[in-house]
């Protein structure tokens, strides 16, 4: 545990629990970690799971963030139709992947900032962070709501596609690299030097739009690091980047949803 960045040493600490939660009209599933210590005001955090869905490590990551004093929600964006049959498989987690409409998903992610800021002690300020299909999802909600104070979005691929095949799908109608001048929020964006989607490229290509509509963008590439150089349950993981990001993440929250 102890290379693990932002891993809850006392698990006395936090409460985690599945819930269920409303969006629309429709009831989904997720997981809450809270604080268990302290008083006054706790911000929340929305955790975006990668492609593979709502896995043990996006559950730990939320517990992570609770260990600091936020309440973290992550929502399972893949409730209503199933996530992939075999998360091992990319041929099962591609077409959930790319078959889940964006507008479905930020009215979810609406309805899971909503839920945290319902919390007596929420203290009213919201942030996400999201990874790979996340990470595209947390810029796809800061563009498409206000309902945002900080976004971290991690190497978010697809963000200038709707698929490798396809410009633009019926689910995903609008490249989000084309959103960015409705960017709702301070952003944080992630990418790693080896990646290749997104490429460093496109993060300069990022860089060049937010500038030319004025919007609050800072984004770091990370050095000796590829995709999901977080995830620490994969063969991507690299320690020193990830505690780098683990930290500036952090410190990042803790300016704009602390402050």
């Amino acid at each position: 545990m102890a290379n693990i960045p932002g891993a809850v040493s006392d698990p006395s600490r936090v409460h985690g629990e599945a819930i269920e939660f409303k969006s629309g009209s429709d009831t989904i599933k997720g997981y809450l970690a809270r604080p268990t210590f302290g008083s006054g005001s706790n911000p929340g955090i929305v955790v975006i799971h990668e492609a593979f869905g709502l896995v043990e490590h996006i559950r730990d990551l939320a517990r992570r963030f609770a260990n600091l004093g936020y309440i973290a929600i992550a929502p399972d964006l893949y409730s209503r139709a199933g996530g992939p049959s075999n998360p091992d498989d990319i041929n099962t987690v591609f077409p959930v992947m790319f078959g889940l409409p964006d507008a479905q998903a930020v009215g979810d992610l609406e309805a899971a900032a909503d839920h945290v800021r319902s919390f007596r002690n929420s203290g009213g300020k919201v942030g996400a962070i999201g990874f790979c299909s996340g990470g595209r999802q947390t810029l796809l909600f800061a563009c498409s709501s206000t309902k945002l104070n900080a976004a971290v979005d991690c190497w978010g691929g697809f963000i200038h596609r709707a698929t490798p095949d396809a410009e633009t799908t019926p689910a995903r109608p609008t490249p989000v690299l084309d959103l960015v001048d409705r960017l709702s929020c301070p952003l944080f964006a992630v990418f790693g030097e080896e990646d290749q989607n997104p490429t460093v490229a496109q993060s300069e290509e990022l860089r060049t739009r937010a500038q030319r509509a004025g919007k609050d963008v800072t984004i770091k590439v990370y050095k000796n690091a590829g995709h999901a150089f977080l995830a620490d349950y994969r063969p991507s993981y690299r320690e020193q980047p990830a505690q780098e990001l683990w930290s500036d993440a952090v410190g990042f929250f803790d300016k704009h949803l602390k402050g």
